[in-house]
């Protein structure tokens, strides 16, 4: 462990090397209970994957991270044999995703809290498990996740959300790891906050996504941020939720109340939004399109330089 850096699968950088950085990608995902939930939740073909992380470092993307955890379909091996080709650096994650996307037989129900956050804490300081879905993970990499993901739904804290949630959360405590959570329509971002915050998970560790569409009530934005909490926002050319226009005014909302510091900006890519996989969308996009819009709507370059690269340079970063 390495206090106050960035951990991404091709080793520990200090965070002073600012670079711009897409906050919640996925450029991974083996065939799997994903998949079948939804076919856009497969992205398995190595070359096509490499052609579009080429394409987002030909556009001055530098870094991303890579938000599917163990037993869902990640693979450790080929984010690094990603990295390497594409130089291009990923953060890669443990941690956990909804329950609708773990078979019944799934291990993450049997395994015990103590057990759960045993396996993160291996993945964060010793190197991520590369197995099956369906098996227990076994055969550890060398290749170390850089954060933990978890992931809440419309619905009251459950049994088995509060083991997985406890277990990510002693985790974060134990490594200083940053801390991701998935925010779903109708849940309620405060109750998880302070549900972290009595777990000794400190603010800063948070990084809360999916608020611009899953929360409307830009109070509950504001309250979270101030409580030093950072929003990544990923409704970018997604015209099902919203235009980009309306994805910039919710930027400037928080800015003049004074949030610039806690933004983050993404894509969530799906197979359906990856150019290289038949998609209109590309992982190049915000640097193509959207950053463009951006200045033209009176975004400062000092604002989108925060967004771009201050902020994750902070947001990612170890506390220990």
């Amino acid at each position: 462990m390495k206090k106050g850096k960035i951990h991404f699968v091709n080793g520990a950088m200090a965070r002073e090397r600012e670079l711009y950085f897409q906050s919640h990608e996925h450029l991974w995902i083996s065939p799997g209970r994903s998949g079948e939930v939804n076919s856009a939740l497969c992205i398995d073909d190595y070359q096509k994957s490499l052609c579009e992380l080429q394409g987002y470092r030909k556009s001055g993307g530098e870094a991303i991270a890579d938000a599917q955890p163990v037993g869902c379909g990640r693979m450790a091996k080929q984010l690094y044999s990603l990295s390497v080709e594409s130089q291009v650096e990923i953060l890669a994650s443990t941690g956990f995703h909804k329950m609708i996307f773990y078979p019944e037989e799934h291990w993450i129900f049997r395994l015990s809290e103590d057990k759960l956050a045993e396996l993160y804490i291996k993945e964060l300081t010793e190197g991520m498990y590369q197995d099956p879905d369906n098996i227990v993970p076994v055969t550890q990499t060398s290749v170390k996740a850089g954060q933990i993901k978890t992931a809440l739904e419309a619905e009251k804290m459950s049994a088995q959300y509060h083991k997985m949630f406890s277990a990510a959360a002693y985790a974060a405590v134990e490594t200083g790891a940053p801390l991701m959570v998935h925010v779903e329509n109708g849940c309620s971002p405060e109750t998880y906050f302070e549900f972290l915050l009595k777990k000794n998970v400190k603010p800063e560790q948070m990084i809360f996504c999916h608020m611009d569409r899953a929360c409307a009530d830009m109070g509950i934005h504001k309250a979270v941020a101030e409580a030093g909490v950072f929003l990544e926002y990923d409704t970018i050319a997604r015209e099902k939720y919203h235009s980009d226009e309306r994805e910039i005014e919710i930027f400037c909302e928080m800015a003049d109340a004074g949030f610039e510091d806690a933004l983050l900006f993404s894509l969530d890519t799906t197979r359906q939004r990856l150019q290289a996989y038949g998609g209109s969308v590309g992982l190049d996009y915000i640097l193509r399109v959207f950053l463009k819009k951006m200045q033209k709507n009176g975004i400062p370059q000092s604002m989108i330089r925060k967004i771009s690269k201050e902020n994750p340079s902070r947001a990612f970063r170890w506390l220990k």
